[in-house]
């Protein structure tokens, strides 16, 4: 693997985690928004990888016998999902966005979860930016020994 395939998947993986990581602000921003542009309260949203260059849903057996290279050079954002699931429902009749019952519909947004995920996104940026240092570091190393 040469150098620039290795800063080349390095950059691919801090890009990817730092979306991550403006998606699961997002959520943690509006963990408390009971009322959107769409109408009702904030869905919380997810980010999806999948390895660079492949198809998505596309199995490596089946896309060896079509003869499509399985190689891959990183990671890349196939889509940012929607989480559909219902948030609690707190009864509060004087909150301005409660229904005829008294109910208000709060995000579906954990913010303990939401923390963990952001430590994990974190650690995996820095995962990358290791690898990055790491290799521009060998080639520092390699002019060296060139001169």
């Amino acid at each position: 693997m040469s150098f620039w395939e290795t800063m080349k998947i390095g950059a691919s993986g801090l890009q990817a985690q730092r979306l991550r990581l403006d998606v699961i602000a997002n959520n943690i921003a509006n963990s408390q928004t009971t009322r959107t542009e769409a109408g009702g309260a904030y869905q919380r949203q997810d980010v999806i990888f999948m390895p660079q260059g492949s198809r998505p849903f596309m199995p490596t057996f089946v896309a060896e016998r079509r003869g499509i290279d399985t190689r891959t050079g990183g990671v890349q954002v196939n889509q940012i999902i929607t989480d559909e699931t219902e948030g609690p429902r707190v009864y509060d009749p004087t909150h301005p966005d409660a229904d005829e019952d008294g109910f208000v519909e709060y995000p579906n947004v954990n913010p303990v979860v939401e923390m963990t995920n952001m430590l994990s996104a974190t650690r995996s940026y820095e995962a990358n930016l290791s690898v990055v240092e790491a290799a521009k570091r060998m080639a520092l190393k390699a002019l060296e020994i060139g001169r």
